[in-house]
């Protein structure tokens, strides 16, 4: 009997919720870095499938922004059950993915479902903490209230596969925004699979755009786009750096990278887990309003 041939499967994009094919028809193989064995097909968004994102973004923000912080941390939370849920497949999909040890790859998963219960638990207390009372003249109140940004850009860098997709989710969707992220470039296959998770979450239609593909066809469009509000920097190097900064210049679009000059370390809950990382994607409003006599 002739040997069965395996049908890799076909990943599509994640845009408005579901999961569309790319405009450009075009794809390539994820392999196995151990072994070189193909592991599946992967879509390569074009610059058309980026405004197709950004419109649902857009249009998902004005939903997902009027959430009650308390709303969104029980979304939030939901989907770190989920995640945890799935662990053991993460898990593997890192393995095949990466040159990862069991071990790592079992540190990298925890740490993300970690990461996503603190922000799950954070969204209805760091508004009291970056908004204020503020002292004015006599028979007036004036307040320092933060709102989302608005539609945020993700960059993320091509070592880990998962931590820092579900890192910055956490960030930016935790502060009231929408996102569209461009995956890991070698390794995409755990974020086409957490795109999964998100399609049966609570998580607006819209509110987190994955796409996949090659960054240097789709990194100046990203930052370039008149209707994103800010870059979320995450590579470890600065290529690029100087093009997407000036790009992001063009409608004084808020750049955001990790820490300028300083390798990044994505375990580290110090620095990736506190106020500081959600006001990079809030703006303040102050609000006067006159004292009752």
């Amino acid at each position: 009997m002739a040997e069965r041939l395996q049908i890799p499967k076909m990943y599509k994009l994640f845009i408005g919720g579901k999961f569309t094919r790319t405009e450009s028809e075009r794809y390539y193989e994820a392999k196995n870095p151990k072994t070189k064995e193909k592991i599946c097909n992967v879509s390569l968004a074009s610059r058309k499938d980026l405004r197709n994102s950004v419109v649902e973004a857009r249009n998902s923000l004005s939903t997902w922004s009027l959430k009650t912080h308390y709303e969104r941390g029980q979304i939030l939370y939901r989907f770190a059950e989920m995640l945890e849920g799935r662990k053991e497949q993460f898990i593997e999909e890192i393995y095949v993915s990466t040159k990862q040890s069991k071990s790592q790859c079992k540190k990298e998963v925890t740490t993300a479902i970690d990461r996503m219960v603190f922000y799950a638990g954070f969204c209805d207390k760091w508004i009291q903490l970056s908004g204020t009372v503020n002292p004015v003249q006599k028979g007036y109140f004036n307040f320092s209230i933060p709102e989302p940004t608005g539609v945020v850009g993700i960059i993320l860098p091509d070592t880990l596969s998962f931590l820092p997709i579900v890192s910055r989710i956490a960030v930016v969707t935790g502060s009231g925004n929408t996102c569209i992220i461009l995956t890991n470039e070698n390794s995409p296959l755990p974020s086409l699979t957490l795109s999964e998770v998100i399609a049966t979450s609570d998580f607006t239609a819209g509110t987190i755009n994955i796409l996949t593909g090659y960054k240097k066809e789709l990194v100046s469009h990203l930052a370039g786009h008149y209707d994103i509000n800010a870059i979320d920097f995450c590579e470890n190097t600065n290529q690029n750096k100087k093009q997407i900064q000036e790009l992001c210049a063009n409608n004084v679009k808020r750049f955001k990278e990790l820490k300028e000059n300083t390798k990044w370390d994505w375990y580290d809950d110090k620095i990736n887990e506190t106020l500081y990382e959600i006001e990079k994607f809030i703006e303040i409003k102050t609000v006067w309003h006159t004292m009752g006599m």
